[in-house]
């Protein structure tokens, strides 16, 4: 595949001299550049519930048992305190 990129001539003299002090043509220094980037991606985001099944894989069978069966719907009992909504 063949890249065509237009820069303002600052910008040329600026990829041109980075690329001598690589000790490379301006275009290997620009692939260069494009191939650390396409390196560096950043990976998907994994949505939340994946990575929570990822945490609570770690935590004890014991622990686990031990946890209230209804520390969802009751959570700010349990965080904050408050009355329990359903008795």
């Amino acid at each position: 595949m063949t890249l065509t990129i237009d820069l303002p001539e600052e910008e040329i003299a600026g990829l041109a001299a980075k690329a001598r002090a690589q000790g490379v043509t301006a275009e290997a220094y620009a692939r260069l550049v494009l191939e650390q980037d396409l390196k560096s991606a950043p990976t998907p985001r994994r949505h939340i519930s994946e990575v929570i099944r990822d945490n609570m894989g770690d935590v004890p069978p014991e622990i686990l048992a031990a946890m209230p069966k209804d520390g969802a719907s009751e959570h700010d009992h349990y965080i904050y305190g408050s009355p329990k909504r359903n008795k």
